[in-house]
């Protein structure tokens, strides 16, 4: 059975960079006929905003999304993440580490990716250590092989990341007492038979990581990757609150309908549209017209929203 999931984080209300992703990967399930898990992913620490699910499952029907699988919540069993990290410890692939990011920072002077990541030294690694996982405030890193992972993207195509020189030796469990990210997907893809994984580039680097996680768990088989081109605002950076309120719940209550919102995305994804229900979009659309470069959200995208009357056609609007 093929199957993908939509997986919203609960630490706020969904962006117009978020429905676009939503969207795409909705309307390839439809298309494609797999089957959709919709997974609260709550483990974000202080981030999660308890109110933001209900919020967000409630949009998602707003745009014309549905699913076949869920809500399943990753806070309401840890026992699956604890059972990798406790695997990954006892065979040595994993170690735990109390440095703080100043101290890797200081000693490291490496590049970063992103604003989270610090990459960790290999002559950081302590030379032994206990290897046995006990649910302790710590964190646990994985360890990460010299060589890279090649893997293909549906939108980049044939990828070769190295882990090790982007990030080193990552965080696989977190001194909170929950998995990382990295750990946490990759469990629940492979128990709740995720094949198919649609998603922002801005974790296109991450699939080298989860796949080495895969094979070190021994678990399979591996997903499929598709990496949509992000939307960012026009200084360059991914959408944020600076770039102006994209929040979708501020157009739901501007009144804009759905359909306008829809039409907007098509045309991110390279499709001459005004207003468009999230069925039509799922037959116009085609993965091989979206753009490879990000799309700038401008002011007068937002115009082009909340003016009275209906949206502009025309071409697409391109990576500006």
């Amino acid at each position: 059975m093929v199957k993908t999931r939509l997986a919203p984080s609960p630490t706020g209300a969904l962006h117009l960079g978020n429905a676009r992703t939503f969207l795409v990967n909705w309307a390839l399930a439809r298309r494609r006929g797999w089957r959709i898990l919709l997974r609260i992913e709550d483990l974000d620490g202080p981030r999660v905003k308890p109110e933001a699910a209900a919020g967000i499952l409630e949009t998602l029907r707003w745009l014309g999304l549905d699913w076949d699988e869920g809500p399943l919540v990753q806070s309401d069993d840890l026992e699956p993440y604890r059972a990798a990290i406790r695997r990954l410890a006892e065979e040595g692939r994993a170690f735990p580490c109390s440095l703080t990011r100043g101290q890797i920072e200081a000693a490291a002077s490496a590049p970063q990716e992103g604003a989270h990541d610090v990459r960790y030294p290999r002559e950081l690694r302590p030379r032994a250590w206990e290897r046995r996982f006990e649910d302790a405030a710590t964190n646990w890193r994985f360890l990460v092989p010299e060589r890279p992972v090649a893997f293909v993207d549906a939108v980049y195509g044939p990828q070769s990341v190295s882990p090790a020189a982007i990030v080193g030796d990552f965080v696989v469990w977190t001194k909170r007492g929950v998995p990382a990210y990295q750990l946490a997907v990759v469990v629940d893809d492979h128990r709740q038979g995720v094949t198919e994984v649609v998603r922002g580039a801005d974790l296109l680097d991450s699939a080298a990581r989860q796949l080495l996680l895969y094979r070190a768990l021994g678990l399979g088989p591996e997903p499929s990757y598709t990496h949509l081109p992000l939307v960012i605002g026009p200084d360059g950076s991914r959408l944020a609150k600076r770039h102006g309120d994209s929040r979708l719940d501020r157009y739901r209550a501007l009144g804009v309908r759905p359909e306008r919102v829809i039409g907007l995305l098509a045309r991110w994804c390279g499709l001459e549209a005004g207003e468009l229900s999230a069925s039509e979009f799922r037959e116009a659309f085609e993965l091989a017209r979206v753009p490879r470069e990000p799309v700038v959200f401008t002011p007068e995208d937002d115009s082009a929203l909340t003016r009275p009357g209906p949206p502009p056609r025309g071409t697409p609007p391109q990576a500006r």
